[in-house]
């Protein structure tokens, strides 16, 4: 059986789960960027005018729009891999039930990140209509559609490694610094909301390291259609290196945690 059916499996279990929460996850993976995306995209940005960005000056609901794009991604994957892993380890064993069949560890693993690329598809993709249409018209090229896959990978340099962390805790309080020391600040200040030029000079180089500021780069420069080349592989190189060497740290940690 082929490695991609195995890994399929588990989904079953994510659909089953997910029917009974997905009212809930409307509010915080859509209706919530929207109205940041309101409040400060059209709200804040009748005063604050323009914004340039690749030597081109753009409305700033133009420019935060892909922003959120990708911190949304950020953010819903962040999630389903934190607690979730942890619980289905520890609490609820999910895990553990999965691979009393002929499941193995790297297909429950890959089971869990599929699930969490599909919640990402179906999130970024109902964003991306959303800024797309009026009244925010914040898709300016045929190029922006790529940026539902690559809000995807955004959100799997996340999940990846916060999942190999999962794997590793014994307590979720881990989480919640997590969420308050490294996602947050992320997501106020990786060029989301503003030009990281306007960081002090060490900031900048800490908002350089980020996957954000890469997610965020890749998917501004699709949406306005202002594609520099080398920027754009350098950043989905970075992408790519954090969610494979995520998926590798997740697959260690998960075998040492379920295999006995």
């Amino acid at each position: 059986m082929s490695a991609f059916v195995m890994a399929a499996r588990p989904l079953e279990f994510f659909f089953a789960q997910y029917k009974r929460v997905w009212r809930g996850t409307v509010v915080s993976s859509i209706v919530t960027p929207v109205v940041y995306l309101l409040a400060l995209g059209i709200g804040l940005g009748s005063f604050l005018g323009h914004v340039s960005f690749g030597g081109t000056t753009y409305d700033y609901v133009q420019f935060v729009a892909p922003g959120l794009l990708a911190a949304t991604a950020m953010q819903v994957a962040a999630f389903e891999s934190s607690w979730p892993v942890l619980s289905a380890i520890t609490w609820t064993r999910q895990y553990h039930a999965m691979l009393a069949t002929p499941l193995r560890v790297r297909d429950v693993l890959a089971g869990h990140q599929l699930w969490v690329a599909l919640r990402l598809f179906a999130t970024v993709g109902v964003y991306f209509a959303v800024i797309a249409l009026p009244p925010f018209h914040a898709v300016l090229s045929w190029w922006g559609i790529l940026a539902v896959p690559v809000g995807v990978l955004v959100g799997l340099a996340f999940s990846a490694p916060i999942a190999a962390w999962g794997a590793r805790t014994q307590i979720d309080a881990s989480f919640v610094a997590i969420f308050r020391f490294v996602i947050l600040p992320m997501f106020l200040f990786s060029g989301t909301f503003f030009p990281i030029s306007r960081l002090p000079a060490v900031l900048q180089v800490v908002a350089y390291a980020t996957p954000l500021w890469h997610g965020v780069n890749l998917c501004r420069q699709l949406t306005l259609g202002r594609i520099d080349a080398p920027s754009a592989l350098a950043s989905l190189a970075f992408l790519l290196a954090w969610t494979t060497g995520g998926l590798l740290l997740a697959y260690w940690g998960y075998r040492k945690r379920l295999v006995r």
